[in-house]
């Protein structure tokens, strides 16, 4: 097992919070150069904003799984997911004119939250498109978080229809757009997820981690917490998870360039996309030892045994790292095992058709 104190790629975790990552080419038609993670910047912009999550360490799953499993409590955010983080740090940053016009996003719900928060915190107008599909809890819960200061527009079948929707919008109003995870700044507000894990860990072992699980959407939190982890913990080995029916990273991965899914599912909305990121990819590829597919069904199960064991609420995207445990039983037994529950915004409309996917993954129902 990798000591922590033997990690030697650099000297402090300071100087590690700063890091330039190569770029390549990823498509004919666009190309991203040498972009900076400034993860040391926006810890401290976020410092008096986020909720420091807990990180705890889990009996049941550890003695299911005969290792040691910690869970990292993004759930327990303000805003019920790590979205806060990444939003609130590029919008910090805007000049004081772009903030005066305004500012948009597009989002399936929890950028959205964290996106209406932000707005409230720094008293900016902002709209929200969001689609048709988006479950009511996310949506009353982002017109409460930004109270006045945001206008929600639902539209489109899905996100990626209406973030078309949205750029159009930002351009046509001369405002700025604000993505949900393809933007260095966005990126790096994430990755304060994994300096928060690194420095609350001790409490619980003097061992480094053996194995990571991230939840991938577009790739912002697996290309900001791989980026920290790798610098300070190489030897961890990062996992990055994502819906079976939306396999966009898995995808990108096999063609060594971002590619656009035809049809996906929708059901884990906090994450499906057709086409992850330009930067989120060209980090993840580097820094993801693998991407591993979970079946929806069995994410569902999840839920529903996290509630009824746990008492804990976790959104499908957020049930994502636990769900893919018992494909990885073997590897992580006797290990150091950590998952990151990305969020907590699940609609209790929903729960039907959780248990009815369950039952028919379980094979309990035809």
């Amino acid at each position: 097992m990798a000591s922590r104190k033997n990690c030697k790629k650099f000297t402090s975790r300071e100087s590690a919070r700063k890091i330039n990552v190569e770029k390549k080419v990823m498509n004919e038609t666009k190309f991203v150069q040498d972009p900076t993670l400034d993860i040391d910047g926006a810890m401290q912009r976020l410092k008096s904003v986020v909720t420091h999550t807990p990180l705890q360490f889990n009996a049941n799953l550890s003695r299911k799984y005969q290792c040691k499993v910690y869970l990292k409590r993004e759930d327990l955010q303000i805003v019920r997911s790590y979205k806060l983080r990444g939003a609130y740090n590029m919008m910090s940053q805007l000049s004081p004119e772009q903030l005066a016009k305004g500012v948009v996003c597009a989002s399936a719900g929890n950028h959205a939250q964290g996106f209406a928060y932000s707005c409230k915190l720094l008293g900016v107008k902002g709209v929200v498109f969001m689609p048709i599909s988006s479950p009511k809890l996310k949506v009353a819960q982002t017109k409460m978080f930004g109270e006045n200061f945001v206008e929600v527009k639902l539209i489109g079948k899905s996100f990626d229809e209406t973030a078309v929707v949205a750029k159009a919008y930002t351009t046509e109003h001369d405002l700025t757009f604000i993505p949900p995870f393809d933007h260095p700044a966005i990126i790096s507000g994430q990755a304060t997820v994994g300096v928060e894990i690194l420095e609350d860990l001790p409490q619980f072992t003097k061992d480094a981690l053996d194995y990571l699980f991230i939840p991938i959407g577009g790739g912002g939190l697996s290309a900001g917490v791989g980026t920290y982890f790798k610098s300070i913990s190489p030897n961890t080995k990062i996992i990055g998870i994502e819906p079976a029916g939306a396999p966009s990273m898995h995808a990108a991965m096999q063609a060594g360039q971002t590619v656009e899914l035809d049809k996906i599912d929708y059901f884990v909305d906090g994450a499906s996309v057709k086409r992850v990121g330009e930067y989120t990819f060209a980090i993840c590829k580097k820094v993801l030892d693998e991407v591993h597919l979970v079946p929806v069904g069995k994410i569902c199960s999840t839920i529903l045994e996290m509630y009824n064991e746990e008492a804990m609420i976790v959104e499908p995207a957020g049930a994502m790292s636990l769900a893919v445990l018992d494909a990885y039983a073997d590897q992580i037994k006797g290990k150091q095992v950590l998952c990151i529950v990305s969020g907590g915004n699940n609609d209790i409309a929903r729960i039907q058709e959780i248990q009815e996917r369950s039952f028919i993954y379980e094979g309990l129902k035809n």
